[in-house]
């Protein structure tokens, strides 16, 4: 049946062209044509230069036959390449795929092959990851290897001999590359805003890469949704802390170039480093995770400058950040505002959006409340929290837990090949994002775990996002992990992985372990205090979140918890798996 309207005025070509984030770029160029747009060491680009870059790098791709349907691979940092690579490749019709650069070889082999990248851009300090990856690919080939165009980008901050053996083994220097493309080529949009723009995998937390594709109009309405939920301003100076091939930098990438803006690249992420380019760059913004607010917070005296010369707004999201973390942020000064979604939400999709009634609250209270992950963006059009059993609603009583769940133009196209894991994530009409949570009354959500990472104890379920919060309170804790541990009592119980404060004196860590399970009591019910401690770093992803996958083959590897044991022993053990056996000799 036709739907009705008030009229048949059809849609032509004055009133109706495809939502695409690549006109943003056009537009900056045109009205801040002298503006700083990208700045990278002693480098900087105009808006003007960097249109003319972008365009160069489509038109280069497009004479090697790169275009629809064509994905072309990125491996590097906060570059300016990588930058120009969110614009150049879509402006010749092909799809962008930023590679995380902490994966090995083997992983990224499996992404260049499953996503089958017609070119790879490498930055020079990751070519022979990159060389180890295609070398891969070709020994499982079995005969059939199409090797992809390699580019090699130079970074004056890298040893040149990296460069010298990327070029002697055939690959082409970036700015070449360049060069042989047209400043004013003449790009075309998407006829279609469904059309892929990114790819990304998911090889967080989890053991299988799944390959999330994007499309033009969730790039656009996110672009444009991030500032307008954060607040940001035309001009505003961002600071690249949150890897670029992360959610194409949660659309930041393009939303910039929507506030004409100026990016601040940051090729590796220190408390220094922050603080140096707040006060040489005056930097209005930026995003992390919760573990690089936790390596400010606990910065050395000598690495900050305090007080901030100005307001400094950060956003954070890719776990559930500790109220400790997020109070210590605002005694610094900074204005953190917490947001959460996923790769298949291009990013971050709900905010804790603040309230004027918390001004007069205390700080400890402001920091719980803001720790929620609240409510959903703009352009998300529905967001529920509904019952594992039932799939409804759960009431809005900040007890009842259920699987977080979205619907609207922010969601993922699907996954890449995976038609199976696209049937069960699609489930209902629902995009179910696998996290458990509650709905408060005010309608904010707030995370409780992982679905997986659920503790069942005695047949009781713990939270290990809120041991993790109690364990962060602690004065010798700088990091903290929780995960499910087997338990000859049980069944389960959990198991803190801790990371020590520099200054802790380390010579006694059974006591320590005393001590945290000690305060832990104080702060928790007696069965969800931890029976063992993992003293030593934790395992993190590129963006900074903790991999509690390998964190659960740690504690499978301690063994049981013996009855013997109770709740009155506590086990301390080194980071060595070796170590972690030998406590059970």
């Amino acid at each position: 049946m036709a739907i009705r309207d008030i009229d048949d005025l059809p849609k032509n070509a004055a009133n109706y062209t495809a939502l695409t984030p690549l006109w943003f770029l056009e537009r900056a160029a045109t009205v801040h044509p002298s503006r700083k747009a990208v700045v990278h060491g002693s480098r900087t680009y105009t808006w003007l230069q960097t249109y003319q870059r972008c365009r160069r790098l489509a038109s280069a791709l497009a004479k090697r036959s790169v275009g629809a349907g064509s994905t072309v691979a990125v491996i590097a940092p906060n570059i300016p390449a990588t930058y120009e690579a969110h614009f150049g490749i879509p402006m010749c019709g092909a799809v962008i795929n930023p590679v995380n650069i902490r994966l090995n070889a083997s992983t990224i082999a499996f992404l260049l092959g499953h996503s089958q990248s017609a070119t790879v851009i490498v930055d020079q300090e990751f070519f022979t990851l990159a060389e180890d990856s295609l070398k891969i690919m070709k020994e499982k080939s079995q005969g059939h290897f199409n090797p992809p165009l390699l580019v090699v980008v130079a970074d004056e901050a890298c040893d040149p001999e990296a460069l010298r053996y990327a070029l002697g083994q055939g690959a082409i220097e970036y700015e070449k590359f360049l060069e042989s493309g047209d400043p004013d080529f003449a790009w075309k949009p998407p006829q279609d805003e469904w059309q892929s723009i990114a790819l990304g995998y998911t090889s967080g937390t989890t053991a299988s890469p799944k390959g999330v594709v994007l499309h033009h109009r969730g790039a656009y309405l996110m672009s444009l949704c991030n500032p307008l939920v954060w607040g940001m301003n035309e001009g505003a100076i961002y600071l690249w802390t949150l890897p670029m091939f992360h959610c194409n930098g949660w659309c930041f990438t393009w939303a910039l170039a929507a506030l004409c803006g100026t990016n601040i690249c940051l090729r590796q992420v220190t408390a220094k480093g922050v603080y140096s380019a707040i006060e040489k760059h005056g930097v209005t913004h930026f995003c992390a995770a919760p573990v690089v607010l936790n390596t400010i917070v606990n910065a050395a005296q000598e690495d900050t400058i305090l007080a901030l010369p100005h307001v400094v707004h950060v956003m954070t999201a890719g776990a559930a950040p500790p109220p400790a973390v997020l109070f210590a942020m605002s005694r610094k000064g900074f204005r953190v505002t917490h947001t959460y979604g996923l790769s298949e939400t291009y990013g971050p999709s709900t905010i804790c959006a603040w309230k004027p009634e918390w001004d007069s609250l205390p700080p400890d209270t402001q920091a719980r409340l803001n720790a929620r992950q609240g409510v959903r963006y703009t352009t998300l059009e529905c967001l529920d929290v509904i019952s594992t059993k039932t799939g409804e609603p759960v009431p809005a009583d900040g007890k009842s837990m259920g699987e977080i769940v979205m619907r609207g133009n922010v969601v993922m196209k699907g996954y890449l090949k995976n038609p199976k894991a696209n049937e069960e994530t699609f489930a209902n009409g629902w995009f179910h994002s696998g996290d458990l949570g509650v709905k408060h009354q005010d309608g904010y959500i707030e995370i409780k775990d992982r679905s997986k990472d659920i503790i069942i104890s005695g047949g009781e379920n713990i939270s290990s996002v809120e041991v993790e919060n109690s364990l962060y309170l602690h004065p010798a804790v700088l990091e903290a992990s929780v995960v499910a541990r087997a338990d000859e009592q049980w069944g389960e119980s959990p198991c803190a992985f801790v990371t020590l404060k520099p200054e802790v004196n380390k010579s006694d860590e059974q006591w320590l372990a005393e001590d945290i399970m000690k305060f832990c009591k104080s702060k928790m019910p007696a069965y969800w205090v931890p029976k063992s401690v993992v003293f030593g770093p934790l395992p993190k992803t590129a963006t900074g979140k903790i991999q509690k996958h390998v964190l659960r083959g740690k504690a499978q590897q301690l063994g049981p918890v013996k009855v013997r044991c109770g709740f009155e022993c506590a086990e301390a053990f080194s980071p060595s798996i070796k170590r972690l056996k030998r406590g059970y000799a």
